[in-house]
């Protein structure tokens, strides 16, 4: 039951009662697994283009960029960096004073190849009157890491990740936020407009707002572009209730409690974005200048198969609008549908011509996206595969490993022998053949969340995650799978990742 203070507290969030009430019964019964068909593969719903087939692709994207189309980068970057720190916080935390595991010692070995290490070695002679180095040669420790990760010096455990220097150059080190400033410059600027949206926390908003003012001049006259830099917030609508273990409404002091709605939250943001075409990356997953070639030319052929699959997609649905097509124009549908999009209907034989426009019209109708994606090397991430859906066709996903049933052995066997997974690296089309732009969040999957157990003030909890933007939220997409170079895909997971050759 909902009390006075409940619905005001919902009217407050833009929350309806039917959506609670829902929650609490996804508490109770829990969502389904998805139902497989195979993993994706090189010959089987994932393309490998030749090198010709790149330059043709990259051709078309910058023909394409510079034609009066609007284009954005979309970076999440609102999670705080705190789990990158998660061993540095337990060394602070360990009876012990010196270096033991095998991550402590490579951190203070390499202290120096940090692109934070001047900033650092600031805050030691400020606070401790000793260089970082002085203290680490004094066995003084913990000093350096405290005065790295606690507001005393550079506040590292509580800043999120995009405001962090990853990257040293001669003159400067650069933060990530900078690092996709210069990425949308080269792949994702048409006419000489450089769009870019951060989601961002409403505790972080006026740091990024201030590194943002003092940094633009310099990358718009180094790249000569002119920068169109917004945020935004997950909206208090996307929060999630939390349950007891009893899937009751989980209250203190006998208010509801709710939290964040997971990375599936941002689809509204996605929505409310102005755009013909927009690049979705993770905000850690940059390199330094050197690198950058493989990324910059391989998001440009991403985005080339987008133009060519969507342009393809409206010259049918043009067609099926006229009226003055063939049961032989349809079948030519089928095989795009089929073999490009790779979104098959088991009954498709069966279906008469007036059954197959309505069915054709569907599946070219919506918003389109290309993910990357790179040979399975073990790291964590969402793999492709070829799924069911609700309506019994057959298409392309990204699945998370919570999605899939670990009873079943034939789909772990699938999820283990994956050879490729995603690691956000997603090109859309958001708009319809007529320029209308889809109301994204009417193609979401509701059945694709995800409960975790977390835990408040000493209870136990039930925590609800919306369908992952790139999982559940997109599911109703059409999707192109392209494989793309390893070397795309460089990740910061925890503070050591930077000592990895590709970040120094």
């Amino acid at each position: 039951m909902l009390t006075k203070e409940d619905k005001a507290l919902l009217a407050e969030k833009g929350i309806t009662e039917q959506q609670i009430e829902g929650q609490l019964k996804s508490f109770r019964e829990g969502f389904p697994f998805l139902k497989l068909k195979a993993a994706a593969s090189l010959d089987n719903g994932i393309l490998a283009p030749s090198a010709d087939e790149c330059k043709q692709y990259v051709n078309v994207w910058n023909s394409y960029k510079n034609n009066e189309h609007k284009i954005c980068k979309f970076v999440p970057a609102s999670g705080a960096a705190s789990r990158m720190f998660k061993n540095m916080f337990e060394f602070l935390g360990a009876e012990y004073n010196t270096p033991q595991t095998a991550f402590e010692k490579d951190f203070f070995t390499h202290l120096q190849d940090f692109a934070f290490y001047d900033d650092l070695n600031d805050a030691c002679l400020a606070n401790e009157g000793k260089s970082a180095g002085c203290l680490v040669k004094e066995g003084n420790y913990k000093a350096v890491v405290e005065n790295m990760l606690e507001t005393k010096g550079l506040n590292y455990g509580q800043l999120p990740k995009g405001l962090l220097k990853f990257h040293r150059y001669k003159e400067v080190a650069r933060t990530p936020l900078e690092e996709h400033l210069v990425e949308a410059a080269l792949y994702a600027a048409g006419n000489g407009v450089a769009d870019i949206h951060f989601t961002v926390s409403r505790e972080h908003k006026a740091m990024f707002e201030n590194l943002v003012r003092e940094k633009l001049s310099i990358y718009e006259a180094a790249y000569n572009v002119k920068y169109h830099v917004s945020f935004s917030e997950q909206k208090p609508s996307t929060d999630t209730v939390a349950a007891t273990m009893n899937n009751e409404p989980f209250r203190v002091d006998g208010k509801l409690l709710f939290r964040p709605g997971g990375h599936g939250a941002l689809i509204e943001n996605l929505n409310d974005l102005d755009a013909d075409v927009i690049f979705i990356k993770n905000i850690d997953n940059v390199v330094p200048d050197r690198l950058k070639n493989d990324t910059v030319v391989y998001k440009q052929v991403i985005a080339g198969v987008l133009v060519c699959y969507q342009q393809k997609a409206f010259d049918y649905l043009r067609l099926l609008d006229s009226g003055n097509y063939c049961h032989t124009d349809l079948e030519e549908i089928i095989r795009f549908v089929q073999q490009n999009l790779c979104c098959r209907h088991p009954e498709i034989k069966d279906f008469e011509d007036a059954e197959l426009v309505i069915y054709l019209r569907k599946k070219l109708n919506r918003p389109m996206r290309v993910c990357g994606v790179v040979k399975n090397v073990g790291e964590p991430g969402g793999g492709p595969f070829l799924a069911y859906n609700t309506d019994g066709t057959i298409s392309l996903q990204i699945l998370e490993s919570s999605q899939i049933d670990k009873e079943n052995p034939e789909y772990v066997e699938m999820f283990n022998k994956g050879t490729h997974f995603n690691p956000v690296d997603i090109v859309c089309a958001v708009k319809n053949y007529k320029g209308e732009k889809f109301n994204l969040p009417d193609y979401v999957d509701h059945n694709t969340g995800f409960i975790s157990y977390k835990s408040k003030n000493g209870m136990e909890l039930k925590a609800l995650e919306l369908p992952g933007l790139w999982n559940g939220a997109m599911s109703d997409w059409s999707t192109i799978f392209v494989e793309v170079p390893l070397s795309t895909f460089n990740p910061v997971k925890t503070v050591n990742d930077l000592l990895r050759e590709q970040h120094q």
